[in-house]
């Protein structure tokens, strides 16, 4: 299905979501999540989504990865319909969720072991996915780390594992959950480098969910805004701002609009619901 840009262009989308609603059904009635909801990212796109809470942000995630379906509308990833979990997905979410008894590298190693075509043959590539898992390791600033355990290391740098296992099967997609939320300042923002440094890198696809405007305005090439619930897709701005991107953008007026006009949509929105 055709994705519209901005401009109006209409496009093949890699994630093309078309009028998409769901709801959530309990005992005390249903709760409508999203509602008509549509949103396209063109491949190798770093596309951000914000918004107040409870506004289906992670819904959509959900939505988007094949772990949940949509009571109305579809959604397309890669000219396919999206029917059940994606394989060809990454993700990576505010907790770690490093398991306690498994060194680092294997950790990082876990997807392999579960996702085909690599699970059928891990036991004899093992050797060749420790490097390639060693490499990546390395590539986030934790080179030495592979044998070490997940007590042993700071907040940021189990979110650096966490980038590295959600990577290594190496997506074509790569969906973050406020992955950088629960971080000090400084470590978060060491971590957008890393990030930005893997996404030019690599060219993975990315969205990003999260309720920290500066974050979306340094890593995203389109930051998409939803409403309070049920959540839409309400504004889409594209982040005209130079790469590669440093940390010192930040204080430009352009990056200052940016967030501003991001900060008085989203206040918008909730003065509407």
């Amino acid at each position: 299905m055709p994705g519209l840009l901005l401009d109006g262009t209409r496009v093949t989308a890699f994630i093309d979501i078309a009028g998409v609603s769901l709801v959530y059904k309990g005992a005390g009635g249903g709760v409508l999540a999203l509602q008509d909801t549509t949103l396209a990212v063109q491949r190798g796109e770093f596309a951000a989504v914000v918004g107040p809470s409870g506004c289906g942000k992670s819904s959509l995630m959900k939505l988007v990865t094949g772990l949940i379906p949509p009571d109305k509308g579809q959604i397309d990833v890669d000219g396919a319909r999206v029917a059940g979990p994606l394989k060809i997905a990454g993700m990576a979410f505010q907790n770690p969720n490093l398991l306690p008894w498994r060194t680092v590298i294997d950790n990082v190693l876990l997807p392999l072991e579960i996702v085909e075509p690599h699970r059928s043959r891990f036991r004899s590539n093992r050797k060749a996915y420790v490097e390639q898992a060693e490499q990546l390791l390395a590539t986030v600033g934790l080179k030495g780390f592979g044998q070490r355990y997940p007590w042993e290391l700071s907040g940021g740098m189990q979110q650096r594992v966490s980038l590295c296992r959600a990577l290594i099967h190496q997506p074509a997609l790569l969906m973050l959950d406020e992955p950088f939320g629960a971080l000090d300042a400084f470590t978060r923002e060491e971590l957008w480098c890393v990030l930005r440094d893997l996404w030019q890198k690599i060219g993975f696809t990315v969205i990003l969910v999260t309720h920290d405007l500066r974050e979306a305005a340094f890593l995203a090439d389109t930051i998409h805004v939803m409403s309070a619930r049920p959540g839409r897709v309400v504004m889409s701005k594209r982040v005209d701002l130079p790469r590669p991107r440093d940390l010192d953008i930040g204080f430009t007026p352009q990056f200052v609009e940016i967030v501003h006009e991001l900060r008085s949509k989203i206040g918008e929105v909730r003065q509407q619901s």
